[in-house]
């Protein structure tokens, strides 16, 4: 009884935390701001290039899924792609209550449709994050090849900074406790309460792992390509919709797409107000690397962010509402079928 009124209380206070983020967040990102300026922006916006963005957000979903699908084969798993696709849209739709809430969501969701392992599928969702990584640091190469200046002027606006001896320590600490892990684990599996852990985690090793096994690597690769075009396309597309930012490169999408990343990984509901902020630095960066005025490109970064933003938290809305009664149509047929 104790262990369920806690249990709502934690929810509440996460949601409280991230809305305290995101509130704070978008408090620096608009303070200052001439909101006459940013609606008349909206208002002059050409939102057919949304239209076209939101179609690759979309084409994201279907390429993630399907590669899910690839990742989960080496384990014995072949799932449908429609339950994949639903698994991750519902998945989403959590992290926009409680954020990274999301990933455990999308493992449960599948198990109650495929009945694959909630330990296994969450260690392919962590090792897509790994992946998602590499992918991220492809894109920031870029930008430092193309957009060097720019980037120096975003850390020096955003007073970001990197502390190399913390990341060592984290490093450190994971690399440490892997190796205790697999040298302590059959010892630990026979301990009655820490056996269910160390199960636990080594299914999640299992599902770290199927990046070595995978059956068609070729396909693996080609589909997380098409998940970063897709992204990368879904922020690029919607800089044509407002005329200061039309003539925007390709080498400026890479940017904004290495930044609005960086603003989405800050816990806020949504990445509300962190994205919003990430956004007028790196606009502002932008303008400044190439002689614009910067109160202009924060005006521009406030505006693309009210626009690239809201079609990512609808898309995240209409999917993960969908995915609610179609994984609860695949739960009836599974049950139906005597499969469970």
């Amino acid at each position: 009884m104790e262990k369920t009124s806690k249990s709502p209380l934690k929810s509440i206070i996460t949601i409280v935390i991230s809305l305290a983020f995101a509130g704070f967040f978008l408090w620096l990102a608009l303070r200052g701001l001439d909101f006459k300026v940013i609606q008349q922006s909206l208002a002059k916006a050409n939102y057919l290039w949304v239209l076209f963005a939101s179609v690759f957000g979309l084409l994201a979903y279907w390429f993630r899924a399907i590669r899910w699908n690839l990742m989960l084969e080496p384990m014995g798993h072949s799932i449908s792609n429609s339950n994949s696709l639903w698994s991750i849209s519902f998945g989403y739709l959590m992290n926009l209550t409680i954020p990274r809430s999301g990933e455990v969501a999308r493992a449960t969701a599948l198990y109650g449709v495929e009945k694959v392992p909630v330990d296994k599928s969450f260690g392919t969702i962590i090792l897509e994050r790994v992946v998602d990584l590499i992918c991220m640091l492809g894109f920031l190469g870029l930008t430092l090849l193309f957009k060097y200046e720019a980037i120096v002027s975003f850390y020096e606006n955003s007073g970001v900074t990197l502390n190399p001896n913390k990341i060592f320590l984290v490093l450190a600490v994971l690399i440490g406790g892997t190796v205790l892990f697999f040298a302590f684990k059959k010892k630990l599996a026979n301990v009655p309460f820490l056996g269910k852990i160390v199960n636990f985690i080594d299914g999640i090793f299992q599902g770290l792992t199927t990046i070595f096994k995978l059956k068609e690597k070729g396909k693996f690769i080609l589909y997380t390509l098409g998940i970063w075009i897709s992204y990368y396309f879904a922020a690029y597309l919607v800089c044509f919709a407002l005329p200061e930012t039309s003539a925007f490169t390709f080498a400026d999408g890479f940017f904004i797409i290495v930044v609005g990343t960086m603003g989405m990984i800050i816990p806020a509901s949504g990445g509300i107000g962190a994205y919003n902020l990430a956004m007028k630095y790196g606009f502002m960066a932008l303008f400044i690397s190439v002689g614009k005025s910067a109160d202009l490109g924060g005006e521009m970064g406030l505006t693309y962010s009210f626009i690239s933003l809201p079609l990512q938290i609808v898309i995240m809305l209409v999917m993960g509402l969908i995915s609610i009664p179609m994984l609860a149509k695949a739960r009836n047929e599974a049950a139906s079928k005597k499969e469970f």
